[in-house]
């Protein structure tokens, strides 16, 4: 009889933050990949686009193990940094027929599309990857059509993820909760459940996609003028919601922001929306139409100031300009950390006459993630051995393992991990093993991982006093100064303002220079400076010095 290997669960994302949703599934020389999502970048993360996870350390020397990547749905946090993983492993993708579209549309942006293996799947389906997993994909609720579960059958036991769920009677769009299949596990016997927890520390049930509607019709019936709602690129069953509400009251819908309309021209095109002939329209085709037959769906929910919303709340965007009559309506979820810039971009709303409309409160957005009392039934049917809470901050990690705590699950047998910490089983029982080196990369543009820790402490130093540049000009022979320094400043003080303390530190670094001999003159100077200028505005900007040799 063969020895079983050890069965790895090792999350790379997802797992202490919410975002960049990414999990390995490891036995031998076989590895499984559970999502590979995105993070909006926090406040503090200047100039950052995106946060993808840090799978480098672990795929280092296992690309070759990687027998498939199954997506769970087509949200930016699990399907967001697929391009810049296919760029490095050569997988199969495997996912539904809406989340294959959607990651399509990234694929082709990033010049991967035609290279890539992509496989369309449906619930029910099971897929033999690797000769030691199999897979089956089993139907879940969300603010997404065509979500899925997986059920991952292994040689060491039945592991079973969630994915991003709700037990929602009457969905949008597609067949309730499968509650029979999930019933059909548990009755299999399943190893290990890892399980949604981001709503893990909200009591009751999650409202039904459902009193969206009943919330939008009040919107379009009470609004005067246009109807602007704010949401996110890849919620297509809002989407669908807003067109419908839109529709019934007689206006037209038009899509602002790219990737809103790369998610709907694709749903379209795969034939997830239900647009009514004449409904969508161009934005420049809504010149000259009265404001109340008017509604616009806009990018920019979490405040972004490069969106749609961003650039109406701030006066530039080229067609839109707010005012009174407009109603805008945040149909969306704030993500942990961009309370600041979505409160900001509501005040300037406000100030230009807008009525902003925000939150569950008005019944404009529910959340797409089960509540606690969806999460005690999903642990009763599935009735796990062990369990793993995933999706979340630690409130919500622990939030979740109290609940299984109270359905029976002992003590030992939940594991509340971070991302890396890599949690094994085997014939002898589970536990925490090593921990794989990880972390947040940084994408900038088009650079990947370039940015780094240094690199932002320099952006907030930068952003907070400012810099200044001392340029000195040294004899190449003898090493001493030519002429005076130059002063030049950016984000510290007015030039013309401060000129006496501009002279002061170019007497400064001549001072210095001279002390201390010529000898280490960039060490010198900015010394010399960042003590002065500290001394004299209680400010510390960052000192650049230049040496030019002639």
């Amino acid at each position: 009889m063969a020895t079983i290997q050890k069965l790895k669960l090792v999350p790379l994302g997802g797992l202490g933050e919410v975002g960049k949703n990414m999990l390995a599934v490891e036995y031998g020389r076989n590895v499984l990949i559970i999502d590979a999502g995105v993070m909006f970048p926090e406040q503090d993360m200047l100039g950052v686009d995106l946060v993808i996870p840090d799978w480098s350390q672990y795929l280092k020397d296992k690309k070759e193990w990687v027998r498939g990547i199954v997506v769970t749905h087509g949200h930016e946090d699990h399907i967001g940094a697929l391009p810049y993983l296919l760029a490095e492993i050569n997988a199969p993708v495997y996912a539904t027929r809406l989340t294959i579209g959607l990651i399509d549309v990234k694929l082709q942006k990033h010049g991967l599309a035609s290279r890539a293996n992509l496989h369309v799947v449906a619930p029910g389906e099971r897929l033999a990857l690797g000769g030691l997993f199999e897979v089956e994909f089993f139907h879940v609720c969300h603010s997404i059509p065509d979500a899925v579960g997986l059920a991952i059958r292994t040689p060491v036991g039945l592991i079973i993820h969630s994915g991003d769920f709700k037990f929602d009677h009457t969905p949008t769009w597609g067949l309730p909760p499968d509650f029979g299949t999930l019933a059909r596990f548990g009755s299999e016997g399943v190893l290990v459940l890892l399980a949604d927890s981001t709503n893990a520390d909200n009591p009751g049930f999650t409202p039904s996609e459902k009193t969206v509607d009943e919330g939008l019709d009040k919107v379009f019936r009470e609004a005067k003028g246009r109807v602007i709602l704010a949401t996110f690129g890849s919620l297509i069953s809002r989407v669908q919601q807003i067109i419908n509400a839109a529709a019934r009251h007689n206006r037209v819908v038009a899509v602002d922001g790219r990737s809103l309309e790369e998610s709907v021209g694709r749903a379209q095109d795969l034939g997830y929306l239900n647009v009514p002939p004449g409904v969508l329209v161009d934005l420049p085709r809504l010149k000259g139409r009265p404001d109340h037959q008017i509604a616009i769906i806009a990018t920019g929910s979490q405040g972004e100031p490069s969106a749609a919303l961003g650039r109406m709340a701030n006066g530039k965007h080229r067609h839109i300009t707010i005012k009174p009559g407009d109603t805008v309506v945040m149909s969306s979820r704030t993500i942990p950390g961009n309370d600041y810039m979505v409160g900001r971009a509501i005040n300037k709303l406000f100030k230009r006459g807008a009525r902003v409309i925000n939150g569950k409160a008005d019944n404009v957005h529910v959340s797409g993630h089960a509540s606690q009392e969806e999460l005690k039934l999903l642990l009763s049917l599935v009735k796990p051995k062990y369990f793993m809470p995933v999706h979340g901050e630690p409130r919500h990690l622990h939030a979740h393992a109290e609940l299984a705590r109270g359905q029976g699950v002992p003590e030992q047998n939940i594991f509340i991990v971070e991302n890396g910490m890599v949690v094994e089983f085997d014939e002898n029982g589970a536990r925490v093993a090593d921990r794989v080196p990880g972390g947040w990369v940084f994408v900038d543009g088009s650079g990947v991982g370039d940015i780094g820790p240094a690199v932002l402490r320099d952006r907030e130093m930068l952003s907070q006093d400012g810099f200044v540049l001392a340029v000195a000009r040294l004899d190449q022979k003898t090493g001493r100064l030519i002429g005076r320094p130059q002063i030049v400043t950016r984000g510290f003080v007015f030039v013309k303002d401060n000129l006496e303390l501009i002279e002061r530190a170019e007497d400064e670094v001549i001072a210095a220079l001279r002390m201390n001999g010529y000898q280490d003159p960039q060490i010198t100077i900015r010394k010399a400076l960042s003590e002065l200028l500290y001394s004299e505005t209680q400010r510390q900007p960052m000192v650049i010095p230049v040496i030019v040799e002639s």
